[in-house]
């Protein structure tokens, strides 16, 4: 679990795409950020939750499976590359963002960036089956990065970037046609995904819609 709050920005240091299965190997420079690390533990690069295989400060290890592949853009990672960082929380760490579980659900394409006020304003495109989960003044963490929903029309988004994370994560590189990782909160996808099945009949919950209504649920 982690919290969407980018610790640093890391370099890919290699690519091996010739994994067993069509897995790949990733090292990274970890930007200072490698100490707790060892086999086994949990790090989210641009969002997607990795398991470190082995690590050498300042660079560790990563094996990224195929569907993380092809879910998320780390699969066009290339050495020089910079991507977002964040170790996963530990029990009473405070909780800045919201909970990001670094499972991302699919990719955005970032149509148009407007800049002006102090700020950025990124409109990013969503595929059609993360749309119930992007609502106004949601949360959503692009490339791991907690951020709120500004904006939302028709299949396109918006957030608003403020100096602060302009600084410290890659989202300050971000450019018409970056595709980037996408994952709806966690509570509004578990909301949306309970109220389509009572939509479909309840019978996975042995609840008709009617009857979550009588229930007292709105």
């Amino acid at each position: 679990m982690f919290s969407g709050i980018v610790e640093g920005v890391g370099i890919v240091a290699a690519v091996d795409l010739r994994g067993p299965g069509g897995a790949a190997h990733l090292a990274l420079d970890l930007a200072g950020l490698h100490d707790g690390l060892s086999p086994g533990a949990s790090v989210a690069v641009n969002g997607a939750c990795l398991t470190v295989v082995d690590c050498t400060p300042p660079r560790c290890t990563f094996d990224v499976v195929p569907e993380t592949l092809r879910r998320t853009n780390l699969g066009a990672l290339r050495p020089g590359d910079r991507v977002n960082l964040e170790r996963s929380l530990r029990l009473g760490d405070r909780i800045d963002g919201h909970f990001v579980q670094g499972h991302v659900e699919g990719l955005g394409t970032v149509r148009r960036v407007e800049r002006g006020g102090g700020e950025w304003l990124v409109w990013t495109r969503a595929p059609a089956e993360l749309l119930p989960c992007i609502v106004h003044k949601g949360s959503i963490a692009i490339d791991g990065t907690s951020l709120t929903i500004a904006a939302v029309r028709g299949d396109e988004f918006a957030v608003a970037l403020i100096p602060t994370t302009l600084e410290r994560t890659t989202l300050g590189r971000l450019a018409p046609g970056a595709a980037v990782n996408l994952e709806t909160d966690i509570i509004a996808r578990q909301v949306v995904q309970h109220l389509q099945r009572l939509t479909a009949g309840g019978a996975e919950t042995g609840l008709t819609l009617e009857q979550f209504r009588t229930a007292g649920f709105r």
